[in-house]
């Protein structure tokens, strides 16, 4: 396709209204609203004790969530070929980021770890925003590189070793658990690209056992990654999160205690409005609040893969595996989160999307699916077009 057609496409595609997915819309206002509630539940108890207000983290969310909204919508606007055009720019924004946390004096260490940079008055988490640059880049390199990805190994290792130079920089914070989804995602988006299965599980069974090696040669990390097996072994040091969480769950039973009701968020439970939002959920909800969550996530999921597959038949190979990326992100940091407050995986400092109180998770969130919005737009104006140039269509 030349400048000139590409142009025409654009000028043409901006004419024509813009095509709202409100299947996605939907799903994603029904997990956000479900989260200022739970949030809200959560934390009204630490908020009022610690900061004088029990609104406090639900003015914050809401804010926050208001502002990811604002920019969910300018992203709508950006046509996502401008994404392609400057993923390298992208991709080398997204390692300085990840570089200049890890700086003393410019990252700033909350809880052990250097993950925030200081951006006036808040903290900024750079992590989430560099696993979306990353994955762009690798995203367009799919379509770049179709024939090399396809036929050779060497077409693999390359995006496989930019994937390593962002997990090592991750690692050094440490986030072991965004390291974990973003080489994930990866590999899933490299896959469906088109690599060859026996190329892409040398490379997982490599990542896997350079996991395994970085988990053995510290004790620190071996006792994380094994602590969940026996948590009642310690249940007032490393496995006191995840007692609380089990209890909370249990209590929960089919219908929960009730909305407001949990005990396990006053004072037992840390982080009960962030990582372990999902718990008290339970515990307030029940089996049933808790099947209507996993629901709300896995519709919005799939349909996530099938504007992937909408944008694929319409040619658009880039966009496609753009919304992949974002469906296979969103499951498993979703599913991880989950499975952490379930005691079925490592403890790990993830969020649970569009529902947890974190603002760079927010935000960040809200914009990519503002990305994914202006993939079904320029899929239904494409199909447009495409209807108007058949003999006899409409004019």
């Amino acid at each position: 396709m030349n400048t000139a057609t590409l142009s025409m496409g654009l000028r043409a595609r901006e004419r024509m209204p813009f095509a709202w997915d409100y299947v996605t819309l939907g799903l994603v206002a029904g997990l956000l609203l479900i989260g200022l509630v739970m949030v809200t539940s959560a934390s009204m108890s630490i908020a009022a004790r610690d900061l004088g207000s029990p609104f406090y983290f639900l003015e914050r969310q809401f804010i926050f969530g208001f502002a990811g909204l604002l920019f969910a919508w300018v992203v709508t606007r950006v046509p996502t070929e401008i994404w392609d055009k400057y993923s390298l720019a992208l991709l080398c924004v997204g390692l300085l980021l990840l570089f200049l946390v890890l700086i003393p004096g410019i990252g700033a260490t909350v809880n052990g770890a250097r993950r925030w940079l200081r951006v006036g008055p808040i903290n900024f988490q750079v992590s989430e925003l560099a696993k979306v640059l990353v994955l762009t880049w690798v995203c367009s390199y799919c379509v770049r590189k179709r024939a090399e990805l396809e036929s050779t190994l060497p077409g693999l290792a390359k995006p496989v070793g930019l994937l390593t130079v962002a997990a090592f920089l991750l690692l050094c914070e440490p986030a072991f658990g965004a390291t974990t989804v973003l080489f994930a995602t990866g590999f899933a988006v490299l896959f469906v690209a088109g690599a060859r299965l026996r190329y892409v599980l040398l490379l997982v069974s490599a990542a896997a056992l350079s996991f395994a090696v970085l988990a053995l040669t510290s004790a620190y990390r071996l006792k994380r990654l094994t602590g969940f097996l026996h948590p009642w072994d310690d249940p007032f040091n490393g496995g006191f999160q995840l007692t609380q969480s089990l209890i909370a769950i249990g209590r929960g039973s089919w219908f929960g205690v009730g909305l407001g009701s949990s005990v396990q968020k006053l004072f037992y439970l840390p982080e009960a409005h962030t990582d372990f939002v999902f718990a008290v959920l339970a515990e307030e909800l029940g089996l049933v609040g808790v099947l209507g969550v996993i629901a709300l996530f896995m519709a919005l999921v799939w349909r996530a893969f099938q504007i992937s597959r909408m944008a694929a038949q319409a040619g658009m190979r880039f966009q496609s595996y753009l919304a992949l990326a974002f469906g296979v992100w969103l499951g498993l940091q979703a599913s991880v989160n989950i499975g952490v407050n379930m005691g079925v995986l490592p403890t790990k400092g993830l969020t649970l999307p569009l529902l947890s109180y974190g603002r760079s998770s927010l935000l960040v969130s809200l914009a990519w699916l503002g990305v994914v919005l202006r993939i079904y737009h320029e899929v239904k104006c494409s199909s447009r077009s495409a209807v108007m140039r058949m003999p006899g269509g409409a004019r």
